[in-house]
């Protein structure tokens, strides 16, 4: 304990002392109690008055607890193992945290949990698919409380962590559990619902009757879900449209906006007049590549992936029909925060899916359309429409 606090500790204890003594020996009680304050006091304050003294040093006390109070949560993660302190940490997949796309949407979810429950957070970036256990590995040994992993391909290396470190909380973003582990939930989308819906305005958006893709490798389940969902969607309103399906090889297959650009041109080039670009950078490539097209708004569209890509790649706005969007920041957020309250379940939490607004091309949808996907959205949130996915969740 703080000397301060003990020397007020003592002359607090006087009074109490004092108050209970009886009247009997009342006189013997309260001289011993006097001297020993007296001594105590003494060695910080000789000529002083005994009240003062106590008095100050309670002053001080109290402003130290303020001082600790005003503090606020740690700036950094050197004392994480800390009972005061919350610490948060996420592990991108290959590709940077401001991707505009799923490892950019993760963060800001964990971000926004962090602030409200007055956590400390941090990324780490992964560069090499090696990296991923030395790096989840590097937030374990820091004593963090929760660790965010971003991507199906760290499914792995997520749970043989969480099968270390008992004591922390991992969020597989991505990631579907097929064996439920305590401390590890696996944040998880209709991928297919969300690309059946985008597909199905594709359908009905299409003068050529040719729809195209350019897509992040289908070796990645949900990417998979988005693709053939996106294509059953659109055969589902339009049975003559012929709907390309391209992925990239898995090598850097979110990393890649030239290939996203040059696929997306050639489809162009072979008629395609709305083409869904998805996969991290390089479906950004993509999309902005279309958003150059003359057509671009008018005859020529684009749709986005994961999040409402007419905000984080504004570049594509002039084509942008919508985007089929995973509620990733919202479902990111609300699982750091379960884990931070203790009510965190293993196994898998479906996250919600939709479409965004279709802001600057609002007013070349016609009504009709409009309507028609929305009562798509409803019928797949009911379970009365089925995507015919062949790889869906709960299969």
């Amino acid at each position: 304990m703080h000397r301060k606090l003990l020397v007020a500790g003592f002359a607090a204890a006087a009074l109490v002392l004092a108050g209970c003594s009886s009247d009997s020996d009342g006189d013997a009680a309260e001289a011993t109690v006097e001297e020993t304050v007296e001594e105590t006091v003494e060695e910080t304050a000789e000529e002083q008055d005994i009240e003062d003294v106590a008095e100050e040093l309670e002053e001080e006390a109290a402003e130290e607890v303020a001082e600790e109070e005003a503090a606020g949560p740690t700036t950094d993660d050197s004392d994480c193992g800390a009972e005061e302190n919350i610490c948060i940490g996420l592990v991108t997949d290959t590709g940077k945290v401001d991707d505009k796309s799923f490892n950019q949407a993760a963060w800001e979810g964990t971000q926004l949990a962090a602030e409200q429950v007055g956590a400390f957070s941090k990324y780490i970036e992964t560069v090499d698919p090696k990296d991923y256990a030395n790096n989840i590995g590097q937030f374990a040994a820091a004593n963090y409380d929760t660790i965010v992993t971003v991507g199906f391909l760290m499914a792995e290396a997520t749970i043989e962590a969480a099968n270390e470190y008992p004591d922390i909380d991992f969020i597989g973003v991505d990631q579907f559990q097929g064996e439920a582990v305590p401390n590890l939930a696996g944040l998880v989308f209709r991928e297919d619902h969300a690309g059946y819906a985008a597909g199905y305005l594709a359908g009905l958006m299409t003068q050529t009757n040719k729809i195209g893709t350019a897509l992040g490798t289908d070796t990645v389940p949900p990417v998979k879900l988005f693709g053939e969902g996106f294509k059953a969607g659109a055969i589902a309103a339009n049975p003559e449209a012929e709907v390309t399906l391209v992925y990239h090889e898995p090598n850097n297959a979110f990393g890649d906006p030239e290939w996203g650009a040059a696929e997306s041109r050639k489809q162009l080039d072979q008629g395609a007049d709305v083409i869904f670009a998805a996969g991290g950078a390089t479906g950004n490539g993509g999309l902005i590549e279309i958003a150059k097209d003359p057509g671009a708004g008018e005859t020529v569209f684009c749709i986005g992936v994961d999040i409402d890509q007419y905000f984080t790649v504004p570049q594509a706005a002039p084509c942008l029909l919508t985007s089929a969007e995973k509620k990733l920041v919202l479902g990111t957020e609300t699982l750091v925060k379960a884990s931070v309250a203790g009510e965190m379940e293993g196994g898998n939490f479906v996250g919600p899916t939709g479409l965004a607004p279709y802001h600057d091309t609002d007013s070349v949808v016609p009504d009709d359309v409009k309507a028609a996907v929305e009562e798509v959205l409803a019928g797949l949130e009911d379970g009365s429409i089925d995507t015919g996915c062949p790889a869906c969740l709960d299969n």
